[in-house]
């Protein structure tokens, strides 16, 4: 989790599981993206007050899809 310029925290994607602090581990589904944040299930896993916005989340779930869609393959995790 990062902040962005105005200091509301957001999310990241760290492919190389390498940044330091506390993260929360998602399939890269849209449907499960969508019931996690439908759940408010990141700011409860991130320990966070109110929910950290999504859209960095989001945009990394949609292309990874759209690269399974075209045979494109690679880790899941």
């Amino acid at each position: 989790m990062s902040a962005d310029g105005t200091g509301t925290p957001v999310l990241v994607v760290d492919e190389r599981r390498s940044m330091p602090g506390r993260g929360a581990w998602l399939h890269p589904d849209i449907t499960c993206f969508e019931l996690a944040e439908r759940r408010r299930a990141f700011g409860r896993a991130l320990r966070t007050q109110g929910q950290p916005g999504t859209d960095a989340v989001r945009r990394y779930v949609e292309g990874h899809e759209k690269h399974e869609q075209h045979g494109v393959t690679g880790s899941s995790r």
